[in-house]
């Protein structure tokens, strides 16, 4: 069995302090956050600069080289709507220590990313979606197949496409939830991957309250097959729950040290 893949989430324009570090060119608290996230556990780092319409090629060139020269090479996913960006990105993608993921594809008018993982030898993260929320999971499963057949076609593995059946917030969508882990099931006993944005399951919780949901949850979803998840690896309460699940699951040995490694 595989171990749980992390996907580190703090490099995210969203941010304040990293919106204004991509204005100014200022490195430093891009490597900080990308520090941080490897040291504290992560195999992949986001880096998520948002539409970035005006010059996301220039953006996107300027900090793939930057952290992956910085950071031995780690691997990246690509983040941003901005197709050209994401290109830009992949031209200069160093794979030596692991394939890039774009973020993202789905069943609608991004399907194309599909092509472009295709083209360049990389993973794709495939929201099983086309227009909003999907209605229940027939409809999941039927996005899951549009977008598989179409990586089969651009010479993808199955396993090169992580599909993220969309992580609904629990404050408002409870019900949801079961259909959401049944969905990693079913998609999981097909052989494929699984990931998501696992901090949206908690998103105007508490801040107290969050990471308690998105432990149990990211357990909960792991024994129903969950391969990886865009997560915040600080978060010791979640990183300790995600080395347990993987010794529970026999994807690590264990070893009293198990959670200092």
């Amino acid at each position: 069995m595989d171990k749980f893949m992390i996907i580190g989430e703090r490099i995210h324009c969203i941010s304040p302090v990293i919106r204004k570090a991509i204005e100014e060119k200022d490195l430093e608290p891009i490597f900080h956050r990308a520090k941080e996230q490897i040291d504290a556990g992560a195999h992949y780092v986001d880096v998520n600069i948002g539409p970035a319409e005006r010059n996301g090629e220039e953006v996107m060139t300027w900090m793939v080289q930057s952290i992956q020269q910085k950071f031995n090479n780690i691997p990246l996913a690509l983040d941003t709507v901005n197709r050209k960006a994401i290109e830009a990105g992949l031209k200069v993608y160093n794979s030596e220590n692991g394939k890039a993921i774009i973020n993202s594809a789905d069943a609608g008018p991004r399907i194309e990313m599909i092509d472009l993982a295709g083209e360049y030898g990389c993973m794709v993260i495939g929201l099983c979606a086309k227009e909003g929320i999907p209605r229940d999971n027939d409809e999941r499963m039927a996005y899951c197949t549009e977008m598989l057949e179409r990586a089969l076609g651009a010479g993808m593995e199955p396993t090169d496409v992580l599909f993220d059946p969309l992580m609904l917030v629990i404050k408002g969508m409870q019900e949801k939830q079961q259909e959401v882990l049944e969905a990693i099931k079913m998609m999981s006993d097909m052989g494929l991957k699984t990931t998501g944005g696992l901090s949206n399951i908690s998103n105007g919780a508490p801040k107290h309250i969050r990471p308690i949901l998105d432990a149990v949850w990211c357990a909960m979803a792991m024994q129903n097959g969950l391969s990886s998840a865009i997560i915040n690896p600080c978060d010791v309460k979640l990183m300790e729950t995600i080395k347990s699940a993987d010794i529970i699951k026999n994807n690590t040995l264990y070893a009293d040290s198990y959670l200092e490694l």
